[in-house]
């Protein structure tokens, strides 16, 4: 299987606070548990570029841009919120991570990659389309969707979102529209930041549908996710035939996570990742692009992030 692989050290440069959760120490274990594991060899490194502004300002107001800019440019300590910090270089390593996005997505199209994996920070599914919350500045999942209707002339994206989070922002930007299924498992929102993903928010107008809100009660395991993915999530895929699929792949749904009451184990992450790979396999041609978002516990995200790779390397899902 040829997987295409974003990742590079200016990542690395998005500069938290030495207390901050959403750290670049991140990147550099799941570079180091994918060098010991032995992917990275059989993973395709992908040349890349920062994003072209007018790409992201399909999916982000301008103005919201230019206030993160120039918020960087001046040094500001957060943006949106106090716990979106950001550093003097933060937007140009946004914009790089949307561009490694927007690469791969090119890469998966033009058949150099059947599948691909971005190792990228900071992470996107929060970011609205006029604000930046929740660690979130560009929401790179959301830029490679619209870019992929836009650019590649598809008609069908699905975004699936395991992240233990909703992603708010994704589903916001696209909630009104049918050429972008959205589709987010994540723990109750009664308990958990961002408080949005309730069942009920299904679209709105001609989007009506084709968001997918699955939340999970506290304490879910991997007995619950196969269900839901039985159930739910799968015959949601089915239906909606993407041409293209697309994951917000958050890894702070597993059980060694302390911020979060959801159960996962790194194995769990195999057989998701295998559900949607077939799925992809069945209607898209394969064409998958994958995109870190949380995991916050290092062993953890390791381990699970092993496990994600492992399984999109695999032939014949």
């Amino acid at each position: 299987m040829n997987v295409g692989w974003v990742y590079d050290n200016f990542f690395l440069r998005h500069d938290t606070g030495l207390s901050h959760p959403e750290q670049s120490e991140r990147l550099r274990a799941v570079y180091l548990a994918l060098n010991s594991a032995g992917f990275l060899n059989r993973m395709q490194p992908l040349s890349f570029g920062p994003a072209d502004p007018k790409v992201l300002a399909w999916v982000h107001e301008p103005a919201y841009l230019h206030l993160l800019e120039l918020a960087c440019d001046e040094g500001m300590a957060f943006i949106g919120d106090r716990e979106t910090c950001i550093c003097r270089e933060s937007f140009d390593v946004a914009r790089l991570a949307a561009g490694g996005v927007l690469a791969a997505c090119d890469a998966v199209m033009d058949g150099r990659s059947t599948r691909a994996f971005c190792a990228v920070r900071p992470p996107g599914h929060h970011a609205e389309s006029d604000r930046a919350m929740g660690y979130c500045l560009i929401n790179h999942v959301a830029v490679a969707a619209e870019y992929l209707i836009r650019r590649h002339r598809l008609q069908r994206v699905a975004v699936v979102d395991w992240d233990v989070h909703h992603g708010n922002g994704t589903q916001r930007i696209f909630e009104q529209r049918n050429d972008v299924l959205y589709i987010s498992i994540h723990e109750d929102p009664r308990w958990l930041y961002p408080g949005t993903g309730y069942e009920t928010e299904s679209g709105i107008g001609l989007g009506e549908g084709f968001t997918l809100n699955v939340p999970m009660p506290t304490g879910s395991g991997d007995d619950a996710y196969r269900r839901a993915f039985a159930e739910k999530i799968i015959p949601r895929l089915h239906d909606f035939a993407p041409q293209f699929v697309l994951l917000s792949a958050g890894f702070d749904a597993a059980t060694e996570e302390r911020e979060t009451d959801i159960n996962l184990q790194p194995e769990s992450y195999a057989w998701m990742t295998e559900s949607v790979c077939r799925a992809a396999d069945e209607y898209a041609a394969g064409r998958l692009v994958s995109v870190l978002e949380g995991g916050y516990d290092l062993h953890s995200l390791q381990r699970c992030i092993t496990a994600h790779i492992g399984a999109l390397l695999a032939d014949g899902l």
